[in-house]
């Protein structure tokens, strides 16, 4: 049987290097542990060691697991017992946040750096982002409950009496180039919409963000637009007059632009945010495959720039959302959690974030 080897980028290299060298240091580790003693003692369970731990979610034995990675670890026969109590311990030292750091200052600075500019993918100079919220079901524990509240079970008689704690994630996502720049989990009762807002943080100037109908409102638009950002997102039969308005048309290939004036019950919000009141948008109608109209509303104007027939295609990048989510579910078998604690579910969401990544 021949081997097949290929040669790892230097630019992997250069990754693993820095985050070995981070989670390694003195500080880093003293910003996420729990206690200023924690991580202190020389034992088995190091914070590298719980870090790679965490990052190896596996369907084998808690006991089989320890056994196998740390007899690969120390690199030598009799590798020293820990059980599966001493690891809960251990990881109750450690917090979520180690995650998100070395994603925002190691992980995405590498990916973003001048030198991947030649890998990195644009639609026609934009950085094209999706902003998109999902529930994911938790064990029924009571501090799951509290934290994060709880979803009643219902089917075509009523509610069955079952029920189970939900959280809401919703990771802003680089469409093109696979990457989860911004991840939030928060209780299920927590609106999608307002997690995008806050996402919307993270945006730079002439980033392009898609969102399905669900969405679409003044001060989303707005907020992208204070940030110097482009939207394409798709509007519901009750939206905006002008989509009602193509809507009932029902014609493919029209472009309408006009100015919108801000609901009367969203101007206090407005102005609480410092967002103005009008903006001026374009709407387009486009036809799906299915024969279906769907109507576009989107801050890019000029149709000698961006026609309104690139739309329909434009738009169906979106769905690159909906599969880094199955993939985050599915390959990376986020429901299946390792913990029972509100930790223990941070720490699980987090890594698989930044183990897609």
């Amino acid at each position: 049987m021949q081997s097949l080897f290929a040669a790892i980028p230097g630019s992997l290299v250069q990754l693993i290097e820095a985050l070995r060298e981070r989670v390694r240091e003195a500080h880093f580790v003293a910003r996420h542990r729990r206690r200023a003693t924690d991580f202190t003692r020389n034992r088995t369970l190091t914070f590298p060691v719980v870090f790679l731990l965490l990052l190896q979610k596996t369907t084998k034995s808690v006991q089989r697991h320890l056994h196998e990675f740390l007899a690969q670890w120390l690199s030598e026969p009799g590798a020293p017992a820990v059980t599966p109590g001493a690891w809960t311990q251990a990881r109750a030292k450690f917090q979520h946040t180690a995650f998100i750091e070395l994603n925002q200052d190691v992980l995405l600075p590498l990916a973003y750096a001048p030198e991947q500019a030649e890998r990195r993918r644009t639609w026609r100079g934009h950085r094209l982002l999706g902003v998109d919220g999902s529930s994911l079901r938790l064990p029924p524990t009571a501090e799951l409950l509290r934290t994060f509240g709880e979803k009643t079970v219902t089917n075509q008689g009523g509610a069955t009496g079952t029920r189970y704690p939900e959280a809401r994630m919703s990771v802003l996502y680089d469409l093109l180039n696979d990457l989860g720049l911004d991840a939030r989990l928060e209780p299920g009762a927590v609106g999608e919409v307002d997690l995008a807002l806050q996402q919307t943080a993270r945006l730079q100037p002439d980033d392009l963000l898609l969102w399905d109908r669900g969405f679409t409102g003044f001060v989303l638009m707005a907020a992208v637009g204070a940030r110097g950002a482009h939207f394409l997102g798709r509007c519901s039969r009750a939206s905006f007059q002008p989509a009602q308005d193509l809507f009932r048309l029902n014609r493919a290939g029209r472009s309408r632009v006009t100015q919108l004036f801000a609901p009367e019950d969203q101007r206090a919000e407005l102005r609480r945010r410092g967002l103005p009141t009008t903006l001026v948008a374009r709407f387009v109608s486009v036809r799906l495959p299915t024969g279906e109209l769907e109507v576009l509303v989107t801050s890019l104007l000029d149709e000698a720039v961006h026609p309104t027939n690139d739309f329909l295609q434009l738009y169906h990048c979106r769905w690159g959302h909906e599969t880094y989510y199955g993939r985050l579910k599915g390959r990376l078998d986020l429901e299946h959690w390792s913990g029972e604690t509100t930790e223990a579910v941070r720490q699980d969401f987090f890594a698989a974030v930044f183990l897609a990544n």
